[in-house]
């Protein structure tokens, strides 16, 4: 059995790499029933998140420990199992929270990918938590992103982390004026929890695509609703949406959207089922809620190439 720690899984999991495993992840039958969720103490959560093909088999464990902060530990840890259906031995056991930060910027960048202008070369971060540098190279490796500008209620994090970014070789900025920045952006990716808009839609430019990956609850928000009414909406799973995205939630319950408008998830664009972008002026929108199926794509590709 192969032991893959976050280190070696980084060198593995280039956001390149991740994007084409999930592509054809959703092209394949992959199974993925409901998450289970079990509060096993008052400071403790676990999450196991199954998923399996033809071949494989994988499982994530996560544990949201609330008390971790205060000894310096991270909140989340994870853990990811990969098995061989044909024998059923355990081939790897990975680290899970570098897999998920991956996948999970990998998935919007797949979806940018179909959405996005192909010349869409200005991106902005909204939120510059551990997700943030993620969001930005996956995106770098679907589009010609090389202007970044980094927004983060905590100005002191959104410093540090566009310095990290011009380390890379992106022309990176911190800035208190979101506003200003998103009237200039080709891309706005959120990876916030915030539970009211940030980003309002009147400050999109034609031809601006949204990637909305933070709020992860239907109390949870990153946009008003006006984002939603002017964009074309594709979400990663229509059955994550409808059950956890804020965004559309809230939209829909301000009569500023109906989720019959969804106009496809990733299953329809990896498949050629729907159009992505259809003219270089329209506003599109991608809302991930985040599926087991990503784990068990990227976890594949992280074993075969280990």
């Amino acid at each position: 059995m192969k032991v893959i720690a976050a280190e070696a899984l980084a060198k593995i999991a280039t956001y390149g790499a991740i994007v084409e495993a999930l592509r054809e992840g959703f092209r394949a039958d992959i199974a993925t029933p409901v998450r289970h969720h079990h509060e096993i103490s008052p400071v403790s959560t676990l999450l196991l998140m199954p998923a399996w093909s033809r071949e494989w088999t994988g499982l994530k464990t996560v544990v949201v420990k609330t008390d971790n902060a205060a000894k310096n530990l991270p909140t989340v840890q994870a853990s990811y199992l990969l098995i061989k259906n044909d024998t059923g031995e355990t081939v790897a056991i990975m680290d899970g929270t570098e897999l998920t930060r991956r996948r999970t910027a990998a998935a919007s960048a797949l979806a940018a990918d179909y959405l996005a202008r192909p010349e869409a070369s200005t991106l902005v971060l909204v939120g510059a938590g551990a997700l943030g540098s993620h969001f930005v190279r996956a995106h770098a490796a679907v589009r010609p992103i090389k202007k970044v500008f980094v927004y983060n209620r905590s100005p002191e994090k959104a410093a540090a982390l566009s310095g990290e970014l011009k380390s890379e070789g992106f022309e990176a900025t911190a800035v208190s004026d979101l506003e200003a920045a998103v009237r200039q952006a080709d891309i706005v990716s959120c990876v916030t929890t915030s539970t009211k808009p940030i980003v309002k839609g009147e400050w999109l430019k034609p031809g601006a695509h949204v990637d909305l990956a933070g709020a992860f609850k239907p109390t949870m928000r990153e946009t008003d609703g006006d984002v939603v009414a002017r964009a074309r909406v594709f979400v990663d799973t229509r059955e994550g949406a409808l059950s956890e995205a804020g965004d559309l939630l809230q939209a829909r319950d301000e009569g500023k959207f109906d989720f019959a408008h969804v106009q496809g998830d990733l299953f329809d664009l990896c498949r050629g089922a729907v159009k992505g972008r259809k003219t270089p002026e329209e506003i599109t929108l991608f809302k991930s809620c985040g599926t087991a199926l990503e784990d068990l794509a990227a976890a594949i590709m992280v074993y075969l190439r280990s």
